[in-house]
């Protein structure tokens, strides 16, 4: 579980940083450090190329970049708060051996404490660096010193890389994974409306033609949760086509009815295609190939909409399942878990369809751009009151239970992508020590043709990291909470 999200984070943080050091080299701006994860006081290990060689550090003492003044009498300056003044430390004055005294070159390293990681950029006040380095005058290698356009690149690299493998690891799980989707035309005799859905107005047998004027290509675009935040989705009864209203306030019952809304198939029967090992249905007895066709003997399997809506009513109780194996009727015991389902892949009696390489990536497109709309209306509902953070928000540990306790790449990959989508919008939201901070104050610089000062940009960015720390202690402490609830 922990491995899962550390890896995740580890990729994810790699190629953030590495938007930022592309950029920034892309101007011939200097990048002094590259760290995959922080490391305050030592690092795990470093290395850096010095007169054409490669050296490495392990377990090395962090070594600072900034000196006291010290005055003529020989005591150190102070400045007009009485902190010791600080200037960047003469590197002509260290021994050939100091790693210091070759800015040129990029430090890499893996610090020990795996919470993100950074890219140092030359001539930038971010966490790295103060307003006390920038004293002297701008060096032409310096982000201070290149236009600000490139600056708002230089910013934006690490948002833009994660959106861009967000799409591609989408991409990816769609074509190695999935690889087959459900046409929405094949649904041929409609859907099951579960008893949230004919509350919104959904019958079962319904054909969903279009949503919001769009007809969709695949089945789960059709009932894709999006429609859960405002829709209108036109659906053919009885021949005919009855247009539905749904509210932009309907996810709340997404999420109370834990996604049991719409299903794909009314089909009248439910073979079993495959069964989880150490699920339920496995401990039972239940196999490939068995026909349901019964709960407590007197709840007939009519669809698999039926069988999942009732078993969700005996979550935790043992149940009875009459099933049809080759000429044999066989009465099983049962129990089905606390999200109500045995864990059993039906067979689905619609043909599917293979995705082509080109719709790989126009789904991993479009399903990477879902997934930022949905954070983006999340955020705009809790913002808006309408949803309590504490519910809505999750930390380094729910994260991780959503990773689940075995390794399976297929759902690795797939929240490794949605991590990296969730990581460009955060990191663009406009609080001073993120990405989306430094952009709008380059913004600004190019509307109005003045520059920020560094002063002011020190204190709001000391003002972002205590509201970024804030937020991280209430995530952690929330997840903390939800564990002993």
């Amino acid at each position: 579980m922990a491995a899962q999200l550390i890896t995740g984070l580890a990729l994810l943080v790699f190629v953030h940083e590495m938007g930022h050091f592309l950029a920034a080299r892309m101007f011939k701006v200097r990048v002094p450090k590259f760290y995959l994860f922080f490391n305050p006081t030592i690092s795990l290990v470093k290395c850096k190329k010095i007169n054409g060689k490669w050296r490495f550090k392990f377990f090395s003492k962090n070594l600072p970049d900034m000196e006291t003044v010290i005055g003529g009498d020989g005591k150190p300056l102070l400045d007009e708060k009485g902190k010791k003044k600080q200037k960047s430390i003469d590197l002509s004055s260290l021994p050939d051996g100091d790693w210091r005294k070759y800015p040129e070159n990029t430090e890499y390293g893996i610090g020990w404490l795996p919470l993100g990681g950074y890219c140092q950029i030359a001539g930038m006040i971010d966490e790295t660096q103060s307003a006390d380095k920038m004293a002297s005058e701008p060096q032409p290698w310096e982000y201070r010193a290149v236009p600000a356009w490139q600056r708002l690149i230089i910013t934006l690299g690490g948002v833009i890389v994660n959106l861009v493998v967000g799409v591609l690891v989408f991409a990816m799980v769609i074509g190695k994974y999935e690889k087959q989707y459900l046409p929405n035309e094949a649904v041929t005799d409609g859907i099951y409306a579960f008893q949230a859905a004919r509350d919104m107005g959904f019958q079962t047998g319904d054909k969903i033609i279009s949503v919001n004027g769009k007809k969709p290509k695949r089945f789960n675009d059709a009932i894709s949760i999006k429609i859960y935040f405002g829709a209108t989705v036109q659906v053919e009864r009885n021949g005919k086509p009855t247009d539905i209203v749904i509210g932009d306030d309907a996810y709340q019952i997404v999420k109370k009815e834990r996604g049991y809304i719409i299903g794909a198939s009314n089909y009248p029967t439910v073979i079993v295609d495959s069964v989880l090992l150490e699920g339920a249905a496995y401990q039972a007895g239940i196999q490939k190939g068995d026909e349901l066709l019964a709960i407590n003997d007197t709840i007939l399997v009519s669809s698999l909409g039926v069988l999942n809506e009732n078993l969700r009513r005996f979550s935790n109780q043992q149940i009875s399942i009459t099933c049809l194996r080759n000429t044999d009727t066989l009465r099983l015991e049962v129990t089905p878990n606390s999200s109500g389902k045995i864990e059993i892949d039906p067979l689905m009696p619609y043909l599917f369809k293979d995705y082509t390489l080109g719709e790989c990536f126009v789904y991993g497109w479009k399903d990477a751009m879902t997934s930022l709309y949905l954070n983006i209306k999340g955020l705009g509902k809790i913002i808006s009151g309408k949803e309590k953070a504490r519910e809505s928000v999750a930390g380094p540990i729910g994260i991780a239970q959503m990773f689940g306790k075995e390794w399976r790449w297929s759902r690795f990959w797939y929240l490794t992508g949605l991590l990296s989508i969730i990581l460009a919008f955060m990191n663009i939201l406009p609080i001073p020590v993120l990405d989306g901070g430094h952009a709008i104050f380059t913004t600004v610089e190019l509307i109005t043709r003045r520059k920020v000062s560094d002063k002011f940009l020190e204190h709001a960015q000391k003002v972002g990291m205590f509201i970024l720390i804030l937020l991280m202690a209430f995530v952690i402490g929330n997840d903390i909470f939800k564990l002993f609830r």
